[in-house]
């Protein structure tokens, strides 16, 4: 089973020192690999950097909330808008075939296997 496992939030670049919520993610595992699922509310795909550096994997988003023109909240439930999450990746995945996609404040990142790693059916001949 390949492994992917949480990384210490140290290892963001960018404003790293600055407080950050841990968005809640999903971790899936088929044959082929594993998929993310992690909960970005407000989070456009422009305030969105995900990286792979070696074997980790970086997610870092800002949450854009519009305010009513005129209008000035009062309350806020979250004070922080910064989300950062960060993985190491097994070398039984492929980091060279990340892909990802966003919609509606939830990201999708596919990590497949390595070629190596996955399984493979093994012809047995008769003599």
């Amino acid at each position: 089973m390949p492994e992917l496992t949480p990384s210490q939030a140290g290892t963001a670049p960018a404003r790293r020192d600055e407080p950050a919520l841990l968005p809640p993610v999903d971790v899936v595992e088929d044959a082929t690999g594993i998929t993310l699922v992690a909960d970005l509310p407000g989070v456009p795909r422009e305030r969105l950097n995900l990286r792979v550096e070696g074997d980790q994997l970086s997610i870092e988003a800002e949450a854009v909330l519009a305010v009513p023109q005129g209008m000035e909240p009062t309350h806020a439930e979250v004070g922080l808008s910064r989300y950062r999450r960060a993985f190491t990746l097994s070398k039984e995945l492929d980091p060279e075939k990340v892909s990802a996609e966003l919609a509606q404040g939830v990201l999708r990142v596919r990590i497949p296997k390595a070629e190596h790693a996955r399984p493979r059916r093994i012809t047995v001949n008769v003599v």
